[in-house]
């Protein structure tokens, strides 16, 4: 890799990451965009596949509801939508800043278990499709369709396109961009939550950051990155907002102590008090745009 694929810039620097999670400590080497911010993985394990074993969290299996609650689920889905609201979940405000409707045709890529769209469907929701190159279990489910197939593989029309957390496990981020502008309806809408360099604690931990979660995290966006990649391909910016959580705290000074995420019980590392001050820290860093994740939304333009 020698110019970034982002914005072209040829002014790269390169650094070291060890996989953490698993405590595997397979060592990475990443290129950071010197313009952009965008960071790359600079080449692709040949097996991928070892780094999402069985029991990667994503893959657990999906929580079906009762049919009393899918019942209770719908009918505050249809009182949300009319401005009274029980607690609702983060879904209903993703959904409140796009014009989806309960008709229209919505992908997931990267659904892992489908658990979102399971809860899609139970809001009423007809037309639920999920991709993963990963997935063991797929089929058509109670009101949803899981797929196993790689992103670029896609061919069918959609009204909206989502990546929860998915984004940056897929490499070639224009490359993303230009199947996205193919397989969006026109006035098409992409919603996009990936962590980003925008964060403080990337910036003062680098190698040992939560969230760059190597090999798994292919390209990690700055919000520049995204804004650039819209730019370029006809995309409008609707809104863009962080939603980082405490983990960056945590789970950044877990891998500084040397340990892995799975296996370690985070309860004996941190105090519920030390947990609560990362948990209004997350919320602080949010609200100055410095948190370590964001949620972008676009729309084909």
């Amino acid at each position: 890799m020698n110019e970034c694929e982002v914005c072209g810039s040829k002014n790269l620097t390169s650094f070291e990451a060890m996989e953490r999670m698993y405590g595997l400590n397979d060592i990475f080497t990443y290129k950071e965009c010197e313009n952009c911010k965008g960071l790359f993985l600079s080449e692709i394990p040949e097996n991928l596949s070892k780094y999402y074993p069985e029991e990667y969290y994503s893959f657990e299996p999906y929580k079906a509801s009762s049919s009393l609650v899918e019942f209770i689920k719908k009918v505050r889905f249809e009182f949300w939508k009319r401005g009274i609201n029980f607690k609702p979940p983060n879904y209903f405000t993703w959904l409140s800043n796009l014009k989806v409707e309960q008709t229209s045709k919505i992908a997931d890529i990267g659904c892992g278990n489908g658990q979102l769209l399971a809860e899609l469907s139970y809001c009423g929701f007809k037309n639920l499709d999920g991709y993963d190159p990963f997935l063991t279990n797929t089929g058509v489910t109670k009101g949803f369709t899981l797929i196993k197939k790689d992103f670029f593989e896609i061919t069918e029309k959609y009204d909206l396109v989502m990546f929860h957390h998915s984004f940056e496990h897929i490499p070639n981020p224009e490359k993303i961009f230009n199947n996205l502008s193919t397989i969006l309806n026109p006035g098409g809408e992409v919603l996009i939550r990936v962590p980003v360099t925008d964060g403080k604690v990337w910036q003062e931990n680098r190698e040992f950051w939560f969230q760059l979660d190597a090999p798994r995290h292919l390209f990690i966006p700055n919000t520049e990155s995204i804004i650039c990649l819209a730019d370029k391909y006809s995309f409008e910016v609707i809104k863009i907002e962080f939603d980082s959580l405490e983990s960056q705290f945590w789970g950044t000074e877990l891998y500084r102590r040397g340990k892995p995420f799975v296996g370690t019980d985070i309860a004996k590392e941190f105090s519920k008090k030390e947990m609560d001050i990362f948990k209004t820290k997350a919320s602080q860093f949010n609200k100055l745009k410095i948190g370590d994740q964001a949620c972008f939304y676009l729309r084909k333009n």
